[in-house]
């Protein structure tokens, strides 16, 4: 079968969407997929601070995966380019590319550069943006937080495809201000994975159709309004316990105290990694049950490593005191390895093509399915 992938010039893919949208669980379901057909995949991650659960659960399921951290893949493009080569090594035909759940203008600042100066290295797929219903529906009503429907709106324009996520659980799908075609899938389920792949890498879709007209300065304010905090701790127990009996209880407290101080949140997320498996659990919102990942029936351990991703509508130190608390009742020895908390610096991109680019290169299709 010819599928025109190699990893000379591999596939760089683009996964988008606000934060909590489901963007690395399509992630690792595709990446899942190309590697029980034989391909070679690789991933890598961002985020505005360190340590993410995202990519402690990439590389848990044994995917080849790299981090841009301190700033989004926009304000450390060269950073980005550095992480794509040293991932050469592995020889990957596709290479999946997630940036910050806060991050838009990426056709501009990542696409079109690519398509202008990097066509040598890159075969660019189109920018899928993920979206949750739920937080479609909250970031389009009348009486949205008017930072997260900036964001939202945005990202959503400027996308060469739609998927709508976690449509095992959800039925009602809103309108949403783009032109882009809609897809509807189920990661979590493999639903329309292997045909949002097929799409993606036909070459068939525009890949950076449209670039956005967009003012910096409110888009600094938007995602200035939003408190970051990343934890990291190893912890070593005199009675072993379960990876899921870990989560569990620290997942309740932090999301019982955070609704009781009246801090909204945005996504967090909270993953355990022992020798006997993990178990991760993520809300993207209060009043939320959160959903559970990996192997929640693993053996007790007696080390752990645990990392808390928290991204909320509130001050950084009101965040940090919070989840100080809670980590508090953590058993056994505890190293903490970092504690972060912050609100995102104002983008500043490296490069910036305010039109979209001829699309470079030969197109080469991948029908693997």
């Amino acid at each position: 079968m010819n599928t025109g992938l190699n990893s000379e010039r591999p596939w760089f893919v683009p996964i988008g969407g606000f934060l909590a949208a489901g963007k690395t669980t399509l992630l690792c379901a595709a990446a899942q997929t190309l590697v029980s057909e034989g391909h070679r995949v690789a991933a890598i991650l961002n985020d505005q601070g360190n340590d993410l659960v995202d990519t402690a659960l990439v590389r848990g399921s044994g995917l080849t995966a790299d981090q841009v951290t301190g700033g989004c893949f926009c304000c450390r493009f060269s950073d980005l380019l550095e992480a794509a080569g040293g991932l050469a090594k592995h020889h990957p035909e596709i290479i999946f590319v997630e940036p910050v759940g806060s991050c838009t203008d990426l056709s501009a600042t990542i696409l079109q550069v690519l398509k202008r100066d990097h066509a040598d290295r890159f075969r660019l797929a189109p920018l899928t943006v993920v979206v949750d219903p739920a937080q479609a529906r909250a970031a389009l009503a009348a009486h949205a937080n008017p930072d997260i429907a900036f964001l939202f709106r945005n990202q959503v324009e400027e996308a060469d495809l739609i998927c709508f996520s976690k449509c095992d659980r959800e039925t009602e799908f809103p309108g949403l201000p783009t032109s882009a075609p809609v897809r509807y899938l189920s990661a979590i389920h493999g639903r329309g994975v292997s045909a949002w792949l097929h799409e993606i890498l036909s070459g068939r879709l525009a890949c950076g159709r449209a670039t956005l007209n967009i003012d910096y300065q409110r888009y600094a304010r938007a995602e200035a309004a939003l408190g970051w905090l990343n934890y990291h701790a190893r912890l070593c127990l005199k009675d072993p316990i379960m990876p899921a009996l870990m989560v569990g209880p620290l997942f309740d407290s932090l999301q019982r105290e955070l609704e009781r101080k009246n801090v909204r949140i945005v996504h967090l997320k909270v993953i355990d990694q022992a020798e006997s498996g993990y178990v991760k659990a993520a809300v993207s919102g209060c009043g939320q049950e959160p959903i559970v990942e990996g192997a929640v029936d693993a053996s007790p351990a007696w080390e752990h490593e645990l990392v808390v991703n928290l991204r909320a509508v509130a001050a950084p130190e009101r965040i940090r005191e919070i989840v100080a608390d809670s980590v508090k009742a953590l058993p056994g020895s505890k190293t903490e390895v970092r504690l972060e908390c912050f609100r995102p610096a104002p983008p500043r991109p490296e490069h910036r093509v305010a039109h979209p680019q001829k699309r470079a290169g030969p197109r080469q299709n991948f029908a693997p399915f």
